[in-house]
């Protein structure tokens, strides 16, 4: 795919695009579930338990919280009270080394490269903003946080709604045009490109992606730079 200019800004998803989702399902998601009750009987008082507790009665009334956070759980289902306190659980394991952040080999080089070369760089992810901040925050390289401006969640909507696209153009005053949003999901890239973004699909042979035919495919982050005339391109 041939572009007239390199994006300016570079968005990402992590689950399937920078992370394997085998650390998310296998690793991230389990330690979340067996340190859940503890965490809510140890910090009930704390006001972002609280919160997202009363959001959880409020979405599910009648059924006791922990039964329905087990049940989003079960259902992988993408909502704010149980990304927030999965993001705590996270956060006393990485505080603890219980946990440390894999991402795939190619996702530091390319995101240095495209950094220095004054590319911007963002996440956007159904993980809390927290909780995406302590995946880049320990890593097996180290905190790579500094290399992004910005973190994107649910505040802003759900990743297969084009409106959330929209709202992330008109809180950072980016144009449309320049701006690449990476993703292994073919719904995210169509709500991304409805709102006008540029798209490419990242079909990550270890997740068992499977390539979509309406937008362009990369395997790893260098082949999507070379698709679209960024810094750090994989050579033939």
């Amino acid at each position: 795919m041939s572009v007239s200019a390199a994006p300016r800004v570079v968005l990402l998803d992590i689950e399937g695009t920078t992370a394997p989702v085998s650390f998310v399902h296998t690793v991230l998601f389990p330690y979340a579930r067996t340190h859940l009750p503890r965490l809510i009987a140890e910090r009930k008082n704390d006001p972002v338990v609280k919160d997202a507790l009363a959001e959880t009665e409020r979405l599910a009334p009648g059924v006791p919280p922990l039964e329905q956070l087990e049940r989003w759980m079960d259902e992988d289902a993408k909502v704010a009270p149980l990304k927030a306190l999965q993001g705590m659980a996270w956060a006393e394991g990485y505080k603890r080394g219980e946990l440390v952040a894999r991402l795939y080999p190619d996702v530091v080089p390319a995101l240095e490269a495209w950094s220095r070369a004054g590319i911007e760089l963002a996440v956007y992810s159904s993980g809390s903003e927290p909780a995406q901040k302590l995946i880049y925050g320990h890593t097996e390289q180290g905190d790579v946080t500094p290399l992004f401006s910005r973190f994107f969640d649910l505040r802003v909507g759900g990743k297969k709604e084009a409106e959330s696209y929209r709202a992330i153009l008109w809180e950072t005053g980016w144009q449309d045009e320049d701006v690449l949003f990476l993703s292994d999901v073919t719904a995210e890239l169509e709500a991304a490109a409805e709102a006008g973004l540029r798209v490419c699909q990242i079909v990550r042979p270890e997740d068992g992606t499977v390539a979509g035919e309406k937008f362009p495919t990369a395997a790893t982050l260098p082949e999507a730079a070379a698709l679209f005339g960024l810094p750090g391109a994989e050579r033939a």
